[in-house]
């Protein structure tokens, strides 16, 4: 199930998130997956600036992110 669903031109994205471990820290960080609808079937994840010693709260602050903000990051990322 995805965790937002996005628009970008004729094509839905369907966009989920992760948090990944940092190399030889205690910090986890954001990643966004987006994973277009068929039958284009398009997918990339893109690492967002978040990051936090609880992967709770890293999820926690991960819901204020604004369907804009993701909208944005997919159109820099489509170019």
């Amino acid at each position: 199930m995805p965790w937002r669903v996005v628009e970008h031109g004729d094509t839905t994205w369907k966009v989920s998130f992760a948090a990944e471990r940092t190399a030889n820290t205690a910090h986890w960080r954001l990643v966004l997956s987006f994973r277009a609808a068929e039958p284009e079937a398009r997918a990339f994840w893109a690492t967002y600036p978040l990051e936090s010693t609880s992967r709770s709260a890293l999820y926690s602050q991960a819901e204020r992110i604004s369907a804009d903000r993701l909208a944005a990051i997919l159109s820099e990322h489509l170019g």
